[in-house]
C-alpha cells in the first residue's frame, strides 16, 4: 500500500525535515529572476508591498516569473528523492509496478470539463460580472506559459503533500488520519499569505484546508496521487487560462475577467459540500473504492 512502501527505519523523520529544507532552498534560487525584475523596477519604499510592485509587470512576465520557483523546486524535489532518500519517483507516486496516467488524464479532463461549464455557466448566467479579456497574442504566449509550467507547479505541491509528507508523517504517527491532517493543515498554512485572504479574510483558510484534506482523501483511497495529479493541474491551468481578478494570486492574460465581488461563504458551499463530494463518487464508483473508513483512519 502507497504509505506502507516506505521502509521507515531508513527513512526517519529528520529526513523529511532536511528535505524539506533543501526543496525550499531550490525554491529560493527559483526567485532570484523574481527579485531581479523587482530591482529592476525600482527600490522599495517603505509600506509599499512588493507583490504590488510585481503588478506593475506585464501579466505573462508575472506568470512566468512566479512560477519559476516551483521547476527548481521539482529539480530539489527529485535530488531529495534519489539522494538523501535513496528512493524512486514512483515510492512517492504510487503503490502500483507503474505510475498510472490515465487515472492523471481521466482526472484532468473530468475536471476541466466541470471548470470549464462552471465559467462558461456563470458567464452566460451573469455576464454583467465579467470583462471580455481575449487578445490572440497574448493569450497564445500565455497558453504556452501556463501548459509547461502550471503541471509543474501542481505536480511539485502534490509531490510534497500528498506524497512525501503524507508518507513521512506516517512513519511518524503509523497511522493515516494524523498524515491526513497534518498535510492538509500545512498546504492550507501556506496560502496564509495569498492575496485571496486579504480578500476575502481567514475564512477562506477553511477552503484551503479543506481542498487539502479532498486530495488527501483522494490519495488514500486510490493508494497513488496520480488522481490529486490530474485533478491540481487541471483546476490550475484552465482557470489561468479562463477568468482572472483583480485579486487572485495569479493575474493571467485569461479570456474573461472576473469583476464581480467574490462570495466566500458560495465558493466554500459549491467546492467543498458539492463539487468535491461529487468529484469523490464518480471516482470511487470508478475505481471500486471500498473500505473509506480503514483507508483513512487504521493504524499502520
Amino acid at each position: 500500500m502507497f504509505l506502507k512502501q516506505v521502509d521507515f527505519s531508513k527513512n526517519p523523520f529528520w529526513k523529511y525535515l532536511l528535505g524539506s529544507f533543501v526543496i525550499i532552498i531550490f525554491s529560493v534560487i527559483g526567485q532570484i529572476p523574481l527579485t531581479y525584475f523587482l530591482i529592476e523596477a525600482g527600490p522599495v519604499s517603505p509600506g509599499v508591498d512588493p507583490m504590488e510592485m510585481l503588478r506593475d509587470l506585464d501579466k505573462n512576465l508575472q506568470l512566468f516569473l512566479l512560477l519559476i520557483p516551483f521547476a527548481l523546486g521539482l529539480l530539489g524535489f527529485w535530488l531529495v528523492i534519489r539522494k538523501l532518500h535513496e528512493r524512486s519517483l514512483l515510492s512517492v507516486t504510487s503503490s502500483r509496478d507503474k505510475m498510472d496516467w490515465s487515472r492523471v488524464v481521466y482526472a484532468f479532463l473530468f475536471w476541466g470539463l466541470v471548470s470549464i461549464a462552471l465559467i462558461v455557466g456563470d458567464y452566460l448566467f451573469s455576464p454583467a460580472s465579467y470583462e471580455w479579456n481575449f487578445n490572440i497574442k497574448s493569450f497564445a504566449l500565455l497558453f504556452i506559459i501556463a501548459v509547461a509550467l502550471i503541471p509543474i507547479q501542481t505536480s511539485l505541491e502534490e509531490y510534497i503533500f500528498r506524497g512525501y509528507l503524507m508518507q513521512g508523517f506516517a512513519g511518524m504517527f503509523k497511522n493515516r488520519w494524523a498524515p491526513l491532517v497534518m498535510t492538509s493543515i500545512i498546504f492550507g498554512g501556506l496560502h496564509l499569505f495569498n492575496p485571496e485572504v486579504e480578500k476575502l479574510g481567514y475564512g477562506i483558510m477553511v477552503y484551503y484546508i479543506g481542498t487539502g484534506l479532498f486530495l488527501g482523501i483522494l490519495t488514500l483511497m486510490d493508494e497513488g496521487i496520480e488522481l490529486a495529479l490530474g485533478f491540481h493541474a487541471a483546476n490550475n491551468l484552465f482557470t489561468a487560462l479562463l477568468v482572472t481578478s483583480s485579486w487572485t494570486a495569479f493575474q493571467t492574460e485569461s479570456i474573461l475577467i472576473d469583476t464581480s465581488e467574490p462570495s466566500l461563504g458560495a465558493e466554500l458551499i459549491i467546492s467543498l459540500l458539492v463539487l468535491y463530494p461529487i468529484f469523490l463518487f464518480f471516482m470511487s464508483k470508478k475505481y471500486g473504492w471500498n473500505q473509506w473508513k480503514h483507508r483513512l483512519t487504521s493504524k499502520i
